[in-house]
């Protein structure tokens, strides 16, 4: 790969789930208005992702339930195997390295030390049997950091800057809002400083004016931190508020990218279009 000024380079992300037949790929997709094959009754989760993430900027992906939005990022933290593709990380290898072919011993490595990830569901990116600092304090330790009072002290810094209080850092998050979970979560998938963070739905299930909290402290948080981001919603408004450029995606396709002012003001895909009529 070229070593210019980009953080993140993905080729021919695809998933398939069950077994694809020759044609699956040709048979599937937006074209189609299906993402199963009519051949082998296969998944085609995502297919032929292809995208470039600068340092320090925020790529939406969009889509309705099912266009395989999700899957991207999950492929990409290591939560599901690809069925092909490339990525490259600059920050990991001077950029030399698929990320998707690392053993999983590396791949532990760059999630916690290159990335972070924040789910819909605070349950699946927080241990609910531990305090809030204690979550914080498993990230510090996977990247090995193990001194005892550094590492309350970051998670102390951490939860300031995600407004939850100190107070409450010995607190579980079993007795927190669904708002405060989602920010126990961001507190730790920061906590190593990653160049690159994952959000997935973080605002769904939240009500509108803790929605709005929450996407208020994400903008601050990346401007503060220059942190790079790929936020995944079908909620437009979300996409509006915090990325600079988007993809859209539909059947496991990306049917439409560019800058997201461009994307929401001049749609030139009909899915598109009928995404941003949608909003208005």
């Amino acid at each position: 790969m070229e070593n210019r000024n980009w953080l993140l380079k993905v080729e021919g992300l695809t998933k398939i789930y069950g077994e694809p037949g020759k044609n699956t790929l040709h048979h599937t997709g937006p074209l189609y208005h299906t993402n199963q094959c009519p051949e082998t009754g296969a998944i085609v989760a995502c297919a032929d992702i292809n995208f470039t993430l600068y340092p320090g900027e925020v790529l939406g992906i969009v889509g309705e339930s099912g266009s395989g939005k999700s899957t991207v990022v999950k492929l990409l933290y290591f939560d599901f195997e690809a069925t092909s593709g490339n990525a490259w990380l600059n920050e990991y290898n001077h950029g030399k390295t698929n990320l998707l072919n690392e053993s999983n011993q590396r791949k532990r490595y760059l999630r916690h030390h290159k990335m972070g990830m924040v789910y819909q569901n605070p349950r699946d990116g927080l241990n609910f049997e531990f305090s809030s600092g204690g979550n914080i304090a498993e990230k510090l330790l996977m990247a090995g950091n193990f001194h005892v009072g550094n590492i309350r002290k970051r998670a102390s810094g951490l939860l300031t800057a995600t407004e939850v209080p100190v107070a409450r850092m010995d607190d579980t998050p079993l007795s927190f809002s669904g708002g405060m979970q989602q920010r126990v979560q961001i507190s730790k998938a920061i906590a190593n400083n990653p160049p690159l963070l994952f959000l997935d739905e973080v605002t769904t299930g939240l009500d509108v004016s803790v929605q709005a909290k929450v996407l208020d402290m994400i903008r601050r948080l990346q401007q503060e931190l220059n942190i790079a981001m790929i936020v995944v919603s079908h909620d437009l408004s979300v996409i509006r508020m915090l990325t600079d450029r988007t993809i859209v995606m539909k059947d496991g396709r990306i049917v439409e990218k560019g800058l997201t002012d461009q994307i929401l003001q001049d749609p030139q895909n009909t899915y598109t279009q009928l995404l941003v009529s949608s909003l208005l």
